[in-house]
């Protein structure tokens, strides 16, 4: 195996516990586990990556350059004047040549105009709001593998592979899963069953939004529903106007087969439309249908889902109204998407079909977490000239421009020397004070954590909504806002990163910045236990 292949991969010694059965019944038994780990984002960053957010940077270059000079210049020129001196020279200017003063007035007044009716209108995020089910429908860890036992036709096998599972997954016994998977007694995979979790989760979610911003549903001008599983005639997004009797120019989409980073992709479209329609509400949901998506088979790579996937929704509200700059809780900052789809592999990384028996699931490669590594680490190299601070974007520019200089030097010693040398990794955290990570698995997040040397504290919102709430697709990084804002940890002028990734395979990137103090709100799904965390997994 190469040594490249070699770094991939990780050990871990399990132990089993003791043999019941066979020749080495009533002994301790131990198994070692290889997985796949994150690869080190920095040790292989595309350079194009880094030109990609740098251009981006450079395009406001022009204003950065030009406004200090033009300052500089006037401050010396007025500098030079004494208060008297500057009204005598501007009375003097003004008497003898009005028409070039009202002319220079004209243009720089057509001139500021046009500036602030051209340049894109501030986004706000006016609240959002995320789905508690039913304590009826909590299910803990036992008790889901008495349920996929239920499923699995007592296949001992699978079982003791989705235990393993869910004893390492970072899920806790307090997560939500449909009654119909709960009882195994029908087929939960229909149109049926798949409309009414839809309509629980959904219209939970938007009616506690509409009571939070006071805002009616005709007043809603732009609606963005995004599931990537479940997609019914009619959509979503129809569902949702027809129970709310929305308004009949409203704009509607409906994101289908997006994954678990579809919610970012729903709030770039959104401001995309608010940029287009000024003055205008937008609201954007996101969930997933858990039992549409239930496996039945045997396939082990296809039970993984079963496994972190949970009921979860959230809706947001986004403005783009100059009235709701005093109330909005953050300002969109900038989107970063990442999209690796045209490589096969990363293409079929997780990927809907049957199974040899005929069931349908999501079967999730074993590539997985290399290949998301490859994406995450294309978005955090683009989106790092945008918001690193100029030390951290000079000092990681340098290191990463050296290295690329000097790796096929013909000094083999030297060349070994710097591929040995470890690479700066931009310090994040100077960009940041809040992270929200999709929590896909404890597995994931371990591994993103080091390689971006993140701490405990920066990981604490994605841990505990994985503990709290498992995997709920799109909707997990505003199960993480709503524990900050529990916890009252956002304050004025903290910035945000929320960043997910997904099948096709896509890393997806958004940051907000809070406009005031956030307090702790009277609806949020953590108030009854947020003090209960954060808890060790």
């Amino acid at each position: 195996m190469a040594r490249s292949e070699r770094d991939l991969l990780s050990t871990e010694i399990v132990n089993r516990g003791i043999e019941s059965s066979g020749p080495n019944a009533g002994s301790l038994t131990f198994s070692v586990r290889v997985r796949r780990r994150l690869p080190d984002f920095l040790q292989s960053v595309n350079l194009k990556y880094v030109k990609l957010g740098y251009h981006y940077l450079i395009n406001h270059a022009i204003y950065l350059a030009t406004i200090p000079v033009l300052l500089l210049v006037f401050s010396a020129e007025v500098g030079s004047l004494s208060r008297e001196e500057l009204w005598e020279k501007l009375w003097e200017d003004t008497r003898h040549d009005l028409a070039s003063v009202l002319g220079f007035f004209g243009v720089f007044v057509f001139t500021l105009s046009v500036y602030f009716m051209s340049r894109p209108r501030s986004v706000y995020l006016v609240d959002f709001a995320c789905y508690r089910p039913p304590d009826d429908l909590k299910v803990t860890r036992e008790q889901f593998i008495e349920v996929a036992g239920k499923w699995s036709k007592s296949d001992e096998a699978s079982l003791d592979f989705q235990r393993r599972i869910m004893k390492s997954s970072g899920i806790g016994d307090e997560t939500y899963i449909p009654k119909v998977v709960m009882s195994a007694e029908e087929n939960c995979m229909t149109m049926k069953h798949g409309r009414l979790e839809a309509s629980m989760v959904m219209f939970g979610a938007l009616d506690e939004l509409f009571k939070k911003t006071k805002v009616r549903p005709k007043d809603v001008g732009i609606l963005v529903v995004n599931c990537s599983i479940f997609n019914p005639t009619p959509s979503l997004s129809a569902m949702i106007i027809n129970h709310y009797k929305m308004r009949g120019n409203i704009i509607s989409y409906n994101l289908g087969g997006m994954g678990c980073s579809a919610g970012v992709i729903g709030v770039d479209l959104a401001r995309d439309m608010l940029q287009a329609n000024h003055n205008n509400y937008a609201v954007v949901v996101s969930t997933e249908m858990v039992g549409y998506n239930w496996y039945a088979g045997r396939d082990r790579s296809m039970m993984i889902p079963n496994c972190f996937f949970r009921m979860g929704c959230s809706a947001i509200l986004m403005s783009n109204r100059r009235r709701d700059y005093h109330r909005a809780k953050y300002r969109l900052q900038l989107i970063v998407r990442t999209h690796t789809g045209a490589d096969d592999r990363s293409f079929r990384s997780v990927y809907q079909e049957e199974d040899e028996q005929g069931f349908r699931g999501l079967k999730v490669s074993k590539n997985i977490m290399e290949i998301g590594g490859d994406a995450l680490k294309t978005n955090i190299t683009t989106l790092g000239p945008l918001v690193l601070p100029f030390s951290e974007q000079l000092f990681f520019f340098a290191t990463l421009v050296w290295r690329h200089l000097f790796s096929g030097s013909a000094d083999k010693s030297r060349s070994s020397s710097l591929a040995s040398t470890k690479p700066y990794i931009p310090d994040y955290k100077l960009a940041f004070e809040h992270f929200c990570v999709h929590a896909a698995s404890k597995t994931v997040l371990d591994e993103l954590q080091k390689n971006l040397e993140l701490s405990e504290k920066n990981m604490e919102a994605s841990r505990m909504t994985l503990h709290r709430f498992g995997n709920t697709s799109s909707s997990s990084i505003w199960y993480e806002l709503a524990y900050l804002e529990a916890k009252e940890r956002v304050k004025r002028g903290d910035r945000v990163w929320q960043i997910a990734f997904g099948s096709g395979f896509k890393c997806n990137s958004v940051v907000w910045q809070a406009m005031r103090r956030v307090k702790k709100p009277a609806r949020n799904p953590w108030l009854d236990c947020v003090d209960r965390y954060p808890v060790a997994l």
